[in-house]
C-alpha cells in the first residue's frame, strides 16, 4: 500500500482463504489478466501447481514479480524474498547456540508443496547434520494454520516424549507450536526456534514458550515487489533476477534492543 501510494498506482489485493488453495489463487491470476492488470505481484501457494497459470499470464504480456514463496517458472521477471536457505541455517545456529545439551529435535513445517518452507528446512538440516549434539527425531508437515500446527505438535510430542527441541518455519506454525508448548507446560524443557513475529509470538518469546524468532522483513518484500513492478511497466530492464531481503535473529536477550524493537514492531 505504501509503494502504491508513492507511485500513484491502482492496486487490487486478493488471495485465497487459506494457504493451501492454489486453485483459487490460479483463478485470481486469470481474473487479474482479464481485468487488464499490467503487472502481478505474486506469492505462490504451490511451487508447481501455480506455474502453468503464471506462464499463461506472462505469455499474454503481463509482468509477473514473484515474492516470498517461489513458483516453478523461469519466465517471472524477478524473485524478491528472504534468503530462505540461509534463514534455515539461522534456525540451526540459534538452536545450537541457545542450548548446550543434547538436542532431540522435532520439525514442524508447513505444506510440503510450498518452496520457501522446504528451503528453510533444508537449510536447517544441512546446518545441523554434522553436529553430534543434534538428533532429528521426527518431522511433520501441517496445513498453514495455528489450529492444525497446534494439533500436529501435540500429537508429535505425545508420540515422541523424548523431544526437547522444536523448530518451525512460518508465522502460523510458530503460533501452533507455542500454544502446544503452553498446553503441555513444557516451556522449561523444550527449546523452540520459530519464525516470523506478531504480538502473540513476541509474548511467547517473553514468557518462554519460544526461545528465538527468525524475523523476516515482509514490509520490504511487499514494497520492493511493487517498486520493481513499476520499473517493468515503465520498460526498465531489471539488473537483478533475485533480490534477498534482511532476516534477523531475535532472542529474549536482545529483543528489547532499539533496532530489534523496530524489526519486531515495524508498523508501530
Amino acid at each position: 500500500k505504501a509503494a502504491g501510494a508513492e507511485y500513484n498506482l491502482d492496486i487490487s489485493f486478493m488471495g485465497p482463504d487459506n494457504e493451501e488453495d492454489y486453485e483459487s489463487q490460479n483463478e485470481m491470476i486469470r481474473q487479474a489478466v482479464k481485468d487488464g492488470a499490467k503487472a502481478i505481484v505474486f506469492s505462490a501457494v504451490d511451487y508447481n501447481a501455480n506455474a502453468e497459470v503464471v506462464n499463461e499470464a506472462i505469455a499474454q504480456g503481463v509482468k509477473v514479480i514473484n515474492i516470498d514463496s517461489a513458483v516453478n517458472s523461469e519466465k517471472v521477471s524477478c524473485y524478491i524474498s528472504t534468503d530462505n536457505y540461509k534463514a534455515g541455517e539461522m534456525v540451526g545456529q540459534a538452536l545450537l547456540e541457545g542450548s548446550s545439551e543434547k538436542l532431540k529435535v522435532g520439525i514442524v513445517n508447513f505444506a510440503a508443496v510450498t518452496d520457501n518452507g522446504q528451503r528453510r528446512e533444508k537449510g536447517f538440516r544441512d546446518f545441523v547434520t554434522d553436529s553430534e549434539r543434534v538428533e532429528l527425531v521426527a518431522s511433520i508437515n501441517v496445513n498453514s494454520t495455528t489450529e492444525e500446527a497446534k494439533a500436529g505438535t501435540l500429537k508429535l510430542l505425545r508420540e515422541y516424549p523424548q523431544i526437547n527441541a522444536i523448530v518451525t518455519f512460518n508465522e502460523w506454525t510458530s503460533l501452533g507450536v507455542g500454544y502446544a508448548i503452553q498446553e503441555l507446560n513444557l516451556s522449561d524443557r523444550t527449546h523452540v526456534v520459530a519464525f516470523d513475529s506478531n504480538v502473540v509470538s513476541v509474548d511467547m518469546l517473553e514468557t518462554g514458550e519460544v526461545d528465538a524468532l527468525i524475523v523476516q522483513n515482509p514490509y520490504a518484500i511487499g514494497y520492493l515487489g511493487v517498486e520493481y513492478a513499476v520499473k517493468l511497466i515503465n520498460g526498465e530492464i531489471l539488473k537483478e533476477k533475485v533480490i534477498n531481503t534482511t532476516t534477523t535473529l531475535i532472542t529474549r536477550e536482545n529483543m528489547f534492543e532499539p533496532e530489534n524493537q523496530k524489526v519486531l514492531f515495524s508498523f508501530d
